[in-house]
């Protein structure tokens, strides 16, 4: 009979979905080692955040999490203990946030995702420890057999197959902070996916920095992303694989033969493309160029004429002229992408284009975003009209307080896409899979009646 834990852990999980994942590991951990999770801030002794820093919002919203924190631990100082972990650690090289928020108890780096249950015990028993560990180069990367609790709801699981990047793009601080490219093999993935399915998760989401360059960190060329796809549409069962996180420079061409041909596998494309003028890839250090980035997604569509495309942009990069804004503006009119997000550039310390002295300026930056997504927004309503009358496969999330069914198709990926609400006659439960009959729309979402 195990013991009731004598300490409780509040989790804070921020970020993407990558991190997300090593925040279920860190709560695998804990309960492995008899250390309890609460959802409730009130009956825990240590509040854990695992932080973004990706950018600086993630960095502020990460400050003022923590700022939260610290008024939670001032209420009962003797008792109640703050553990940091995640980016943050690992991009705070010159120790900024340490310095700014001495309260914290620990701040934890990436490598120590797996030992935070022997850390969170010194904490809370106040064992002199080193405020800041592991925050070097990062070496980490989960297997099958780590301890991992699914936080996600019930019927969809991410599934990290990868970690760190070698793209080094002259805006991204990614590499610094995750190390470089470290790839699962294949039977990890396949076991720890096998076991999901066996849970009842009906949508596997394969993440990674770049899932595409699975793979080429390890000197076997059967180890790669399309290879693996063709393992995990061999596990039994009714379920989706949706793919998160291409890269247009690395796609492979027998990914798309499987988009085409393997009903387990969505027609979802999710590229970050970023820009698509020849000066701004460049200096971005893309290492693709505008005629092949097109000449790409003519390929993809037209043998997988029913794929939706996902796409980001930076807006404003240093340097942008109007003209090469305009160029960006006109392929998002010609290809008119079935989901796209819009960002302006934020100057990110410690990399190549953070030194760049041609800043654009922000109001010059947020009108060129706002254009482009009013159009986006024109798209998209005018794809959602279409849709009307059709029928569509639909996986429900959840049930609202009325009755309403909210769920999403294989075009939406949780919580950043659209979403699909369904009339429910009070049949309908969360993690059911049904056929929706469109009636209605927004510019974003759908409404429809299970068929």
């Amino acid at each position: 009979m195990s013991r009731r834990p004598n300490k409780f852990v509040h989790i804070i999980s921020l970020g993407c979905p990558k991190n997300f994942v090593d925040t279920e590991v860190m709560a695998g951990t804990l309960l492995q080692n008899n250390i309890g999770i609460t959802p409730y801030e009130d009956d825990a002794n240590i509040k854990l955040v695992n932080t973004c820093a990706f950018i600086p919002d993630a960095r502020s919203e990460a400050s003022d999490v923590i700022e939260e924190c610290i008024e939670w631990k001032k209420e009962k100082p003797n008792s109640r203990r703050i553990v940091v972990t995640g980016c943050l650690n690992q991009w705070d090289i010159d120790g900024i946030y340490r310095k700014k928020l001495p309260e914290v108890d620990m701040w934890l780096g990436t490598d120590e995702t797996a030992n935070v249950a022997n850390h969170i015990t010194k904490v809370s028993a106040d064992i002199p420890e080193s405020k800041l560990i592991g925050a070097k180069r990062s070496t980490y990367l989960y297997n099958e057999d780590t301890p991992r609790l699914q936080l996600t709801l019930p019927h969809y699981a991410y599934i990290k197959i990868a970690e760190g990047c070698d793209h080094n793009c002259s805006f991204c601080s990614i590499p610094r902070i995750r190390g470089k490219l470290r790839s699962r093999l294949i039977p990890s993935v396949m076991k720890e996916a096998r076991l999901l399915v066996e849970r009842g998760v009906k949508e596997l989401i394969v993440v990674a920095q770049d899932t595409t360059f699975y793979g080429d960190d390890l000197d076997d060329p059967n180890v790669t992303l399309a290879n693996l796809i063709r393992e995990m549409v061999t596990i039994e069962g009714d379920f989706w694989i949706r793919i998160m996180y291409t890269h247009p420079a690395s796609f492979p061409d027998d990914l798309i033969e499987l988009y085409r041909n393997e009903p387990k596998v969505i027609p979802y494309l999710d590229m970050p493309l970023q820009h698509i003028n020849n000066e701004i890839l460049s200096c971005m250090r893309r290492k693709i160029s505008s005629d092949d980035t097109k000449a790409l997604i003519h390929k993809i569509r037209e043998q997988v004429p029913n794929m939706c495309f996902r796409t980001t942009f930076i807006i404003g990069y240093p340097g942008e002229t109007e003209e090469q804004f305009q160029e960006l503006y006109d392929l998002c009119k010609e290809f008119k992408f079935d989901r796209m997000g819009a960002f302006t550039y934020a100057t990110e310390p410690y990399t190549r284009a953070g030194k760049l002295d041609e800043k654009i300026e922000p109001a010059v930056a947020n009108e060129r975003r706002d254009r482009l997504m009013i159009m986006q927004q024109d798209i998209s309503l005018k794809m959602n009209e279409a849709k009307i009358g059709t029928e569509i496969d639909v996986l429900i999330d959840l049930i609202t307080e009325d009755g309403t069914g909210i769920g999403r198709s294989y075009m939406d990926a949780p919580e950043i896409d659209n979403a699909v609400i369904v009339r429910n006659d009070g049949s309908l439960k969360a993690g059911d899979r049904v056929m929706v009959k469109v009636t209605d729309c927004s510019e974003y979402d759908l409404e429809g009646v299970v068929v």
